[in-house]
Protein backbone atom coordinates (compact mmCIF):
# COMPACT_ATOMS: atom_id res chain seq x y z
CA UNK A 1 0.00 0.00 0.00
CA UNK A 2 1.32 3.47 -0.87
CA UNK A 3 2.20 5.72 2.07
CA UNK A 4 -0.21 8.53 1.15
CA UNK A 5 -3.35 6.91 -0.22
CA UNK A 6 -5.84 9.44 1.17
CA UNK A 7 -6.48 12.94 -0.18
CA UNK A 8 -8.50 15.46 1.84
CA UNK A 9 -9.63 18.40 -0.31
CA UNK A 10 -11.00 21.78 0.64
CA UNK A 11 -14.03 22.70 -1.50
CA UNK A 12 -14.41 26.44 -2.23
CA UNK A 13 -11.39 27.74 -4.09
CA UNK A 14 -9.88 24.27 -4.45
CA UNK A 15 -12.34 22.03 -6.30
CA UNK A 16 -15.12 24.50 -7.07
CA UNK A 17 -15.17 28.18 -8.01
CA UNK A 18 -18.16 29.23 -5.92
CA UNK A 19 -17.33 32.92 -5.71
CA UNK A 20 -20.05 34.36 -7.94
CA UNK A 21 -22.88 32.41 -6.30
CA UNK A 22 -21.61 33.33 -2.83
CA UNK A 23 -21.40 37.00 -3.84
CA UNK A 24 -24.92 36.94 -5.29
CA UNK A 25 -26.33 35.45 -2.08
CA UNK A 26 -24.44 37.94 0.08
CA UNK A 27 -25.75 40.86 -1.95
CA UNK A 28 -29.31 39.55 -2.04
CA UNK A 29 -29.19 39.41 1.76
CA UNK A 30 -27.67 42.88 2.07
CA UNK A 31 -30.24 44.37 -0.30
CA UNK A 32 -33.08 43.03 1.85
CA UNK A 33 -31.73 45.16 4.69
CA UNK A 34 -30.91 48.20 2.54
CA UNK A 35 -27.18 47.64 3.14
CA UNK A 36 -24.64 48.49 0.42
CA UNK A 37 -23.50 45.59 -1.77
CA UNK A 38 -20.11 43.93 -1.63
CA UNK A 39 -17.79 43.41 -4.59
CA UNK A 40 -16.57 40.01 -5.71
CA UNK A 41 -13.08 40.97 -4.52
CA UNK A 42 -14.40 41.78 -1.05
CA UNK A 43 -16.35 38.53 -0.76
CA UNK A 44 -13.29 36.61 -1.98
CA UNK A 45 -11.31 37.99 0.96
CA UNK A 46 -14.14 37.26 3.42
CA UNK A 47 -14.39 33.55 2.50
CA UNK A 48 -12.68 30.82 4.51
CA UNK A 49 -14.01 30.89 8.05
CA UNK A 50 -17.59 29.77 7.49
CA UNK A 51 -20.75 31.54 6.37
CA UNK A 52 -21.35 33.08 9.78
CA UNK A 53 -18.07 34.96 9.55
CA UNK A 54 -18.76 35.79 5.89
CA UNK A 55 -21.96 37.56 6.89
CA UNK A 56 -20.33 39.32 9.85
CA UNK A 57 -17.73 40.78 7.51
CA UNK A 58 -20.23 41.62 4.77
CA UNK A 59 -22.75 43.63 6.82
CA UNK A 60 -21.83 47.19 7.85
CA UNK A 61 -19.45 47.53 10.78
CA UNK A 62 -21.33 47.78 14.07
CA UNK A 63 -24.30 45.67 12.98
CA UNK A 64 -25.68 44.01 16.10
CA UNK A 65 -25.56 40.27 16.73
CA UNK A 66 -29.28 39.68 16.32
CA UNK A 67 -29.30 41.40 12.95
CA UNK A 68 -26.31 39.30 11.87
CA UNK A 69 -28.17 36.14 12.84
CA UNK A 70 -31.20 37.22 10.80
CA UNK A 71 -28.97 37.97 7.83
CA UNK A 72 -27.30 34.58 8.15
CA UNK A 73 -30.66 32.80 8.03
CA UNK A 74 -31.60 34.73 4.89
CA UNK A 75 -28.24 34.08 3.29
CA UNK A 76 -28.44 30.36 3.89
CA UNK A 77 -31.95 30.21 2.47
CA UNK A 78 -30.97 32.10 -0.68
CA UNK A 79 -27.71 30.21 -1.17
CA UNK A 80 -29.36 26.81 -0.74
CA UNK A 81 -31.65 27.64 -3.66
CA UNK A 82 -29.01 29.30 -5.85
CA UNK A 83 -25.65 27.68 -5.13
CA UNK A 84 -25.32 26.03 -8.53
CA UNK A 85 -26.29 28.97 -10.73
CA UNK A 86 -22.75 30.03 -11.62
CA UNK A 87 -20.55 27.62 -9.66
CA UNK A 88 -18.22 25.45 -11.73
CA UNK A 89 -15.31 23.10 -11.30
CA UNK A 90 -11.83 24.45 -11.88
CA UNK A 91 -10.20 23.29 -15.10
CA UNK A 92 -8.59 19.90 -14.65
CA UNK A 93 -10.39 18.98 -11.41
CA UNK A 94 -12.80 16.35 -12.85
CA UNK A 95 -9.89 14.66 -14.65
CA UNK A 96 -7.77 14.73 -11.48
CA UNK A 97 -10.49 13.16 -9.35
CA UNK A 98 -11.18 10.49 -11.97
CA UNK A 99 -7.50 9.56 -12.10
CA UNK A 100 -7.20 9.47 -8.31
CA UNK A 101 -10.27 7.22 -8.09
CA UNK A 102 -8.95 4.91 -10.80
CA UNK A 103 -5.71 4.60 -8.84
CA UNK A 104 -7.69 3.71 -5.69
CA UNK A 105 -6.98 6.81 -3.67
CA UNK A 106 -9.47 7.53 -0.90
CA UNK A 107 -10.92 11.01 -1.42
CA UNK A 108 -12.80 13.31 0.95
CA UNK A 109 -13.90 16.94 1.09
CA UNK A 110 -13.95 19.08 4.21
CA UNK A 111 -15.31 22.62 4.16
CA UNK A 112 -16.47 25.47 6.38
CA UNK A 113 -19.55 25.77 4.19
CA UNK A 114 -22.65 24.47 5.98
CA UNK A 115 -22.88 20.71 5.85
CA UNK A 116 -26.02 20.35 3.72
CA UNK A 117 -24.55 22.54 0.99
CA UNK A 118 -21.24 20.65 1.03
CA UNK A 119 -22.99 17.32 0.61
CA UNK A 120 -25.28 18.60 -2.16
CA UNK A 121 -22.47 20.25 -4.14
CA UNK A 122 -20.18 17.24 -3.83
CA UNK A 123 -22.97 14.90 -4.78
CA UNK A 124 -23.85 16.94 -7.85
CA UNK A 125 -20.35 17.64 -9.16
CA UNK A 126 -18.26 14.75 -7.82
CA UNK A 127 -20.67 12.09 -6.59
CA UNK A 128 -18.83 9.06 -7.93
CA UNK A 129 -15.45 10.13 -6.57
CA UNK A 130 -15.98 11.70 -3.12
CA UNK A 131 -16.52 9.10 -0.40
CA UNK A 132 -16.83 11.54 2.52
CA UNK A 133 -18.07 15.15 2.41
CA UNK A 134 -18.16 17.10 5.65
CA UNK A 135 -19.15 20.70 6.33
CA UNK A 136 -19.83 22.89 9.32
CA UNK A 137 -22.52 21.59 11.68
CA UNK A 138 -23.41 21.53 15.36
CA UNK A 139 -21.56 18.23 15.70
CA UNK A 140 -18.33 19.18 13.94
CA UNK A 141 -16.22 22.22 14.77
CA UNK A 142 -15.32 24.29 11.74
CA UNK A 143 -11.79 24.61 10.42
CA UNK A 144 -9.07 25.33 11.50
CA UNK A 145 -10.13 22.84 14.19
CA UNK A 146 -9.11 19.40 12.93
CA UNK A 147 -12.49 17.80 13.65
CA UNK A 148 -13.78 17.71 10.08
CA UNK A 149 -10.53 16.20 8.82
CA UNK A 150 -10.46 13.58 11.56
CA UNK A 151 -14.10 12.69 10.88
CA UNK A 152 -13.33 12.32 7.17
CA UNK A 153 -10.40 10.03 7.94
CA UNK A 154 -12.63 7.93 10.17
CA UNK A 155 -15.31 7.64 7.47
CA UNK A 156 -12.68 6.63 4.91
CA UNK A 157 -11.08 4.11 7.24
CA UNK A 158 -7.78 5.96 6.99
CA UNK A 159 -5.30 7.71 9.28
CA UNK A 160 -3.41 11.00 9.39
CA UNK A 161 -0.23 9.13 8.52
CA UNK A 162 -1.74 8.06 5.19
CA UNK A 163 -3.21 11.45 4.22
CA UNK A 164 -2.38 14.77 2.61
CA UNK A 165 -4.56 17.89 2.70
CA UNK A 166 -5.07 20.05 -0.40
CA UNK A 167 -6.42 23.59 -0.09
CA UNK A 168 -6.10 27.22 -1.11
CA UNK A 169 -5.99 29.27 2.09
CA UNK A 170 -4.33 30.03 5.39
CA UNK A 171 -7.27 28.33 7.13
CA UNK A 172 -6.51 25.15 5.22
CA UNK A 173 -2.84 25.32 6.15
CA UNK A 174 -3.70 25.69 9.83
CA UNK A 175 -6.28 22.90 9.63
CA UNK A 176 -3.77 20.50 8.14
CA UNK A 177 -1.26 21.40 10.82
CA UNK A 178 -3.80 20.84 13.57
CA UNK A 179 -4.68 17.45 12.07
CA UNK A 180 -1.03 16.47 11.76
CA UNK A 181 -0.98 15.95 8.00
CA UNK A 182 1.04 17.59 5.18
CA UNK A 183 -0.51 20.58 3.42
CA UNK A 184 -0.37 21.11 -0.34
CA UNK A 185 -1.41 24.61 -1.42
CA UNK A 186 -3.10 25.46 -4.73
CA UNK A 187 -2.65 28.81 -6.45
CA UNK A 188 -5.85 28.86 -8.53
CA UNK A 189 -8.16 29.55 -5.58
CA UNK A 190 -9.07 32.48 -3.34
CA UNK A 191 -5.58 33.26 -1.95
CA UNK A 192 -2.27 33.92 -3.66
CA UNK A 193 1.03 32.07 -3.49
CA UNK A 194 2.47 34.43 -0.88
CA UNK A 195 -0.26 33.49 1.61
CA UNK A 196 0.44 29.80 1.07
CA UNK A 197 4.19 30.27 1.48
CA UNK A 198 3.75 32.36 4.62
CA UNK A 199 1.60 29.65 6.15
CA UNK A 200 4.04 26.82 5.66
CA UNK A 201 2.73 24.86 2.67
CA UNK A 202 4.98 21.82 2.16
CA UNK A 203 4.30 22.07 -1.59
CA UNK A 204 2.46 24.48 -3.87
CA UNK A 205 0.89 23.52 -7.20
CA UNK A 206 -0.36 25.70 -10.06
CA UNK A 207 -2.40 23.10 -11.96
CA UNK A 208 -4.51 20.18 -10.65
CA UNK A 209 -2.49 17.62 -12.63
CA UNK A 210 0.65 18.55 -10.69
CA UNK A 211 -0.81 16.84 -7.63
CA UNK A 212 -0.33 13.46 -9.30
CA UNK A 213 3.40 14.12 -9.67
CA UNK A 214 3.70 14.99 -5.98
CA UNK A 215 1.87 11.86 -4.88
Amino acid sequence: MRKNDTIIFDLDGTLLNTLEDLTDSVNDTLARHSYPPRTIAEVKNFIGNGVGRLIELSVPAGTDERECRNCLVEFRRHYAANMMNKTKTYDGIPELLRTLAEENYRIAVVSNKFDAAVKELCGFYFGEYIKAAIGESENVLKKPAPDSVLKALEELGSTAGQAVYVGDSEVDAETAGNAGIPFIGVTWGFRDRAVLEQNGAESIINQPGELLDLL
